[in-house]
């Protein structure tokens, strides 16, 4: 009896409801006097009544662009910027025999949080030195995550700080896809630089690391970046730079990481004039007073060879140079840590001695008092089937270099 019942409701409509709602809705709304709506002619202001706009200067970022943001992307240093931090959450600890990972949430602007990895090694305190790490665009944080790559990075006990610059990886949303890192470079490059010193100011605060004994390593975009911060904050004593970007007129029209289509937007006055005081070659002579090594990968084809000797042109004449034939002999040279062996040597105390990795055939020259090392073609460091796949050359024009694998470095 009860099933048949049920079988009944089942097939009364539902739509017959709804139509007896709108029903209802029809007969309450002919009982409301409809209100008379006027229309009321806005009259066109004159030409004296018209407020004045002012065009934004081509080399300025316009205040109304910038939506209220206290932070001014006309200037690397924090000085002119309001950014305060808000405090940082702990999403995670992670402890292992030989480090301790911290991932924080740390923001000082809406709607950007940044994921900041603290990895320390076994028994850090305040007289351990820093590193900061910042890898290319596009990039994302999943080495930092990796448990080969932390004890790389802290072996011989430095800290390692790891993080995405702006408009990378998490970082990029509530945009259109049309605005990315190169479309919207000055904000992307100066938003780095801040996010660099608000987060040396944090770990200032910490008390459990040497924060006079800071160095920094950039790959790619994040080697400008990291170049432009030591620029603007004396706290940063190395740089360990490998394919910076840079010399922005030749980068724009030569470098394979930009579709063809968009190119032309790149190559346009007011572009180039935006960017102008962001270019590596005009700030590198400032920095005469730190510790540099420059590398190159010769056949990286997203920073055009122009480009690569203007940049070393610019280096200041106490920098180490280093040529790379290709990602194969990077990778030779660099696995197993050595990668990061000449930073952490730099900032050892007491006497520093410039460190290379000793090689029987590698050969020397000295342009402009620069000491320049050319590391030729040499053979896979892993058997040969995994070399094969690891080093298959990558598609010139939509595909990043080589070293944007995040296990690259191993």
């Amino acid at each position: 009896m009860k099933r048949g019942l049920g079988a009944r409701r089942a097939q009364y409509p539902k739509r017959q409801c709804v139509a007896c709602l709108f029903l209802l809705l029809s007969m309450w709304a002919q009982s409301v006097p409809a209100r008379p709506i006027s229309l009321v002619r806005v009259p066109k202001p004159s030409a004296s009544q018209a407020p004045a706009v002012s065009a934004p200067s081509p080399g300025k970022v316009s205040e109304s662009a910038r939506q209220g943001d206290p932070e001014d992307l006309n200037s690397l240093s924090l000085a002119p910027s309001g950014l305060q931090t808000e405090r940082p959450i702990v999403v995670e600890k992670d402890e292992y025999p030989e480090f301790t990972r911290e991932l924080l949430r740390v923001q000082w602007r809406k709607a950007d949080p940044i994921d900041l990895y603290v990895i320390k090694p076994k028994g850090a305190d305040r007289s351990t030195p820093v590193v900061l790490y910042l890898y290319s665009y596009p990039s994302e944080t999943k080495r930092f995550l990796d448990r080969g790559y932390c004890q790389r990075v802290t072996q011989d006990g430095f800290a390692a700080i790891g993080f995405v610059s702006a408009l990378t990886g998490h970082r990029y949303h509530d945009r259109p896809m049309r605005k990315w890192f190169v479309s919207e470079l000055q904000e992307a490059l100066v938003s780095s630089v801040h996010d660099v010193q608000m987060i040396l100011s944090y770990l200032s605060t910490r008390g459990d690391l040497d924060l006079n004994r800071v160095g920094m390593f950039g790959a790619g975009s994040g080697a400008t970046i990291a170049i432009l911060a030591a620029v603007a904050d004396p706290r940063i004593k190395v740089l360990d730079l490998l394919d910076p970007w840079g010399d922005w007129p030749n980068w724009m029209a030569g470098s394979s990481l930009i579709p063809d289509v968009e190119r032309p937007d790149y190559l346009k006055p007011e572009f180039l004039q935006r960017v102008s005081a962001l270019d590596p070659v005009r700030r590198l002579p400032q920095l005469t007073s730190r510790d540099i090594r420059l590398q190159h990968v010769m056949d990286d084809s997203v920073t055009p060879a122009i480009c690569k000797r203007r940049i070393e042109s610019a280096v200041p004449p106490s920098a180490q140079i280093i040529h790379y034939d290709n990602t194969r002999a990077l990778f030779s040279a660099a696995s197993g840590g050595r990668l990061f062996q000449w930073i952490k040597k730099q900032l050892q105390p007491g006497p520093q001695a410039t460190y290379r990795r000793s090689k029987p055939n590698d050969q020397r020259s000295s342009r402009n008092g620069r000491l320049t090392i050319r590391l030729p073609h040499a053979a896979p460091y892993r058997p040969t089937e995994v070399a094969a796949a690891w080093f298959a050359p990558c598609k010139p024009a939509e595909q990043a270099p080589a070293y944007s694998d995040p296990n690259w470095e191993r």
